[in-house]
């Protein structure tokens, strides 16, 4: 087998500065929306709002329609996959990377054993399918089908039960911005008029991965899907992939015609949202996360929303009734502050151009 000779040494900015370009944080990109979703391999979504905001400081002509459309016509949608959370996928990742990560998913399952004593899983999905393709329902309303047939379960097991061995989508209105909606669930295969596919070859996932995070290290990769023992897939990738080592002498892999700007290039700032990919898809997050801001943008299961000043998180943000609050982690000097205006000008001119508010910055959080 051919070896690929290691390329060198890539430091913290060097890393920054690439994994913002995949990410389309360096510049933006006239991609649509649903191109930006694929290429991005989907945009983390607990709550409705952050996808918008998430591509709002990636895509050049973004409006929050040009998301909502593609989730009105269902070729965009929102449901379980990596990391146990919800994802927003175009149709063919909702049909292909869900079956990838089943194996994890079934893995969660093993927490909740207790209160699924004699329940058969099989037939449970089964039946739990048979209900939300009948009619969409709410998880309240699944559970309380599912206690029906399995009355001495716990009730809140056997929730999560349907959602780890189903691929539960989130219907709209659910997720459309500006309108509001229940929590409402279906299959994905239901949903979307097409049956499941084959989970893709794990080689395709690592590549489409580097793709838009990398240079990254094996446990990057693990840590953004939620699997384990991906080792040996690098291994086999290893003869096309470029080879790099961080700082701390930890292997990384690249495409060998990926991006790796300049370590010096700008950066512009960028408002992100609470979730954004750019802080949860890496073991290693010192590419964003200075050392001395570490844990600063969660609190327990809290995160917040955050900003970028040179490429790196500088401080968290928040709209108020009237005004965007910008809370630097330090001291910015006036240059700084101005850039972040402007930036937060054209964030707000792009979410919402029918409101008024005043940027101001609070209190810096030493």
């Amino acid at each position: 087998m051919t070896k690929t000779k290691p390329a060198g040494v890539l430091g913290a900015r060097a890393l920054n500065r690439a994994t913002l370009a995949r990410q389309l944080l360096l510049s933006r990109s006239p991609m649509s929306a649903e191109d930006a979703v694929g290429h991005l391999v989907g945009l983390q979504a607990q709550n409705v709002k952050p996808p918008y905001y998430a591509l709002a400081a990636r895509l050049d002509g973004f409006t929050p329609e040009a998301l909502s459309r593609p989730m009105a016509d269902r070729t965009v949608a929102r449901l379980v996959t990596m990391r146990s959370t919800i994802h927003t996928h175009t149709t063919d990742d909702c049909l292909t990377l869900r079956p990838l990560v089943q194996s994890a998913r079934d893995r969660e399952l093993r927490v909740f054993r207790k209160g699924l004593a004699g329940v058969d899983l099989d037939r449970l999905a089964a039946h739990a399918r048979e209900l939300v393709e009948a009619e969409p329902r709410t998880m309240g309303q699944l559970r309380e089908a599912l206690l029906k047939v399995w009355p001495d379960a716990d009730p809140q097991s056997l929730s999560v039960a349907a959602r780890c061995k189903l691929p539960l989508v989130q219907i709209t209105p659910r997720g459309l911005w500006g309108r509001s909606g229940q929590v409402t669930l279906t299959t994905a295969e239901h949903w979307l008029g097409r049956p499941a596919e084959p989970a893709p070859a794990p080689d395709d996932t690592v590549l489409r991965y580097l793709a838009a995070f990398g240079p990254a290290s094996v446990k990057d990769m693990q840590a953004w899907a939620g699997l384990t023992r991906l080792r040996e897939v690098f291994e086999r990738l290893r003869p096309r992939l470029l080879t790099f080592h961080d700082d701390n002498g930890v292997e990384l892999f690249d495409l060998p015609d990926a991006p790796r700007p300049d370590p010096d290039t700008p950066a512009p700032p960028r408002f992100l949202p609470e979730f954004d990919n750019l802080l949860l898809s890496h073991a290693d997050r010192g590419r964003v996360v200075p050392p001395e801001h570490r844990g600063r943008h969660w609190q327990g299961n809290i995160a917040y929303r955050t900003f970028l000043v040179d490429g790196f998180l500088a401080g968290l943000w928040r709209l108020d009734e009237h005004a965007l609050v910008v809370e630097p982690f330090g001291r910015l000097d006036d240059r700084r502050r101005g850039e972040l205006v402007a930036e937060g000008e054209r964030m707000l001119g792009v979410m919402h151009p029918q409101g008024t508010y005043d940027i101001r910055f609070g209190a810096v959080r030493e």
